[in-house]
This record gives C-alpha cells, sequence and structure tokens, in this order.
C-alpha cells in the first residue's frame, strides 16, 4: 500500500519538475521565443511521462492526475479510502515538484505566477483535454493496456500544440503550476477556472461511461 502512494507522490513530483524544468530550460534557451519553448516543453513532458508511466504503473497505477484516480474509483478499481490518499500524494507532490525545480534552476522557491490563463475558450480547451486525456487513457485499458504508457506521453505531447490551454488537464498540475512565475505559470484567480473545468469535463465522462454499461 505505501508503495503505491509513494509511487504517486514521487511520480507527480517528478513530472512536474520536468513540465516546469523543460519550460525554463526552453524559454532561456530559446531567448524568448514561446515556439521554441513550448517545443521543448511538450517533447521533454511527454517523453518523460512515457517513462514515469512504464516505471511507476505496476505500483500504482501511474495515475500522478486526481481526475484519473477518480475515474479508476467510479469503475471500481479504487477505493475511496486509497482514492482520498492519492489526492493528497498528487497534490503535495506536484507542489514539492515546483519547489526542486526552481531549487535546481537557482531561483526563489516560493513564487506566484502572475501568468494569465483565463477566458471562455481556455475553459472549453480544459474541459476538451481533460475528456480526451480520459478518453484515451479508459479505451487504452480496454483495448490496448500495453501500449497505454505511450498513447497518453504522445496524447499530451499533442495536447500541447493543438489546445490553447496546453493540455493542463490536471488539477494537481494545475494548482501547483500557480507557484511558479516561469513560463508554465498560471495564475492563481485562473486556477479555479481550470480546475471547475476539469472537474466538470470528468463528470460528464464518467456519467457517459455509466449510460453506455447500462446500454450494453
Amino acid at each position: 500500500m505505501m508503495k503505491s502512494y509513494l509511487s504517486e507522490f514521487l511520480g507527480t513530483a517528478l513530472l512536474l519538475t520536468i513540465v516546469a524544468g523543460s519550460g525554463i530550460m526552453g524559454e532561456t534557451l530559446g531567448s524568448g521565443n514561446a515556439a521554441v519553448a513550448l517545443l521543448g516543453n511538450s517533447i521533454a513532458t511527454g517523453a518523460g511521462l512515457y517513462v514515469l508511466i512504464v516505471l511507476l504503473g505496476p505500483l500504482s497505477g501511474a495515475h500522478f492526475n486526481p481526475v484519473v484516480s477518480l475515474m479508476f474509483w467510479k469503475m471500481g478499481e479504487l477505493p475511496l479510502k486509497k482514492l482520498l490518499v492519492y489526492w493528497v500524494c498528487q497534490l503535495s507532490g506536484a507542489i514539492l515538484g515546483i519547489f526542486l525545480t526552481h531549487l535546481m534552476f537557482g531561483l526563489p522557491i516560493i513564487q506566484e505566477s502572475t501568468k494569465a490563463r483565463t477566458g471562455a475558450g481556455i475553459w472549453v480547451s480544459e474541459c476538451l483535454s481533460t475528456l480526451v486525456l480520459l478518453s484515451v487513457i479508459r479505451i487504452g485499458v480496454q483495448e490496448a493496456k500495453d501500449r497505454v504508457p505511450m498513447l497518453v506521453a504522445l496524447t499530451v505531447t499533442a495536447g500541447y500544440w493543438f489546445t490553447s490551454s496546453t493540455f493542463f488537464a490536471n488539477p494537481a498540475v494545475s494548482l501547483a503550476r500557480s507557484f511558479t512565475n516561469t513560463f508554465v505559470g498560471i495564475a492563481p484567480s485562473d486556477v479555479f477556472g481550470f480546475i471547475s473545468a476539469q472537474l466538470f469535463a470528468a463528470c460528464i465522462f464518467m456519467a457517459l461511461s455509466s449510460w453506455v454499461r447500462q446500454k450494453k
């Protein structure tokens, strides 16, 4: 049991370290070119996510995401108590990952983002991103379980580019990124909109899944 909790904590921490660190590196090496920064950020995130899922999946399922854990709870594959502990591990791990990144790059450890990410288009983007991510995981588990790590990694990499919100699709990530005033940051005042859209999408997905099961 503790192995699964540690896996979720460390996995989410490493994921945020990859996201934030590659964002800082991409922006620095790209000399402020946002396209170059996003390219480096998306490739590093997808590659890192693949490794984390392959290595930690056998221990905890490699959720690293509260809405993914919520989906598996709804499917009856995760007990309520474990779901709640996973959430704590994911949220605390995500914030730790941001702090570790700041430490690595010699930045102030405690920060507050000033990067605005708000508006109807952004919220629709996060809703769609979350629906896409949950669908890929659910269908992948059912039809191509051995390919789920690659499917998720490629989906996230592509999502950086085809969505206006850059595919957060993760409440823990959304909250943690408000603690960094770097390329990947999000203003604290905009976090609620992101998380609301993500949870709304998760509710839609679970309702549709239940309806499909009843029709079979």
